[in-house]
């Protein structure tokens, strides 16, 4: 048997929908790959008789993958009560970004759309287990309620009712601006930020603002959201003050335009944004080095601890 996922019996062209359905499902790339892996797994474990009956391989891995997702949400709930601060999901580089060295099969694999905006992902993040893989499913991937009552075992019924609340968790959220309008927001946030311009940050910030943090407890940053545009602003320049040679680049975050601070070349944070009538409501701020290792060049996690003891 060859690696999982790679044999040629039909299965391994579903990869790269199974990766997508999961990391939408789970926000994370190594719980994706894991879940994945163990549909794979769990696949080639049948006897060849039982895969010899089985009329749609695509659709028996779609379906034990929903499964082990909607178990590890679960579990998830309860491990997040324990981590250190704010938890968000994996911020992902544009193709071009990603780390060629550890993850270009992943790369290849992923596809960015609005279905993985940090913005998205953290409405998902709102919904229970059972809300999410409904609507994930059947929203952006177009399976049938029929198809997600088996994952789900439930009636197709109430499958539909699960997708249509989360669908108005959703509506709640504001449609995003244009990737142009946003990267003009972006670029002013990063001029003002390397000028330390506090008052050009507050301009260019909503009054209602909000900025969550996520170090993970690995690395030092606010344990709570940040309110208010003022404050954020006071704090976007104190970090600038405190760490000389932080370099600002404009990058591609889940798609849509973000920003990157690197020292010494090592990337320290992702940061993305959530604009509405040209001025930021949210920003997402990634530190913990576990979710940045897409990011990161070989030899980048070395300096960067390194960077960080000195910190």
């Amino acid at each position: 048997m060859g690696a999982v996922g790679t044999n040629t019996d039909g299965t391994a062209g579903e990869r790269r929908q199974l990766i997508n359905v999961a990391y939408r499902l789970l926000g994370s790339l190594a719980e994706s790959e894991d879940a994945v892996q163990e549909a794979y797994a769990r696949w080639y474990a049948l006897p060849r008789t039982r895969r010899d009956e089985i009329t749609s391989p695509g659709a028996w891995l779609t379906t034990v993958t929903g499964r082990i997702c909607l178990d590890v949400l679960g579990s998830a709930r309860a491990r997040r009560e324990h981590y250190v601060g704010a938890w968000l999901p994996d911020p992902l580089p544009d193709h071009a970004e990603w780390d060629h060295g550890r993850g270009t099969d992943l790369a290849d694999q992923m596809v960015l759309d609005e279905s993985v905006t940090m913005a998205f992902l953290v409405v998902l993040e709102s919904m229970t287990p059972a809300e999410r893989v409904a609507f994930v499913l059947h929203d952006v991937f177009r399976y049938s309620f029929a198809e997600i009552a088996d994952i789900l075992d439930r009636t197709p019924a109430a499958c539909k009712q699960l997708a249509a609340s989360a669908r108005r968790r959703v509506r709640v959220a504001r449609a995003p601006v244009t990737a142009a309008g946003q990267a003009d927001v972006v670029r002013h946030v990063k001029e003002a930020w390397e000028t330390k311009d506090i008052a050009a940050l507050v301009d260019l910030l909503d009054p209602a603002a909000v900025m969550t943090a996520d170090g993970g407890g690995m690395v030092g940053t606010v344990l709570r959201p940040i309110e208010g545009g003022a404050r954020i602003a006071l704090y976007m320049v104190a970090i600038a003050a405190k760490a000389p040679g932080l370099e600002l680049l404009e990058r591609s975050v889940n798609g849509v335009p973000g920003l990157v601070a690197q020292r010494a070349g090592a990337v320290m944070t992702v940061a993305s944004f959530d604009v509405a009538d040209g001025r930021v409501t949210r920003i997402w701020a990634v530190r913990n080095p576990e979710k940045l290792r897409p990011w990161m060049r070989a030899g980048q996690a070395v300096y960067r601890k390194q960077i960080l003891s000195d910190e």
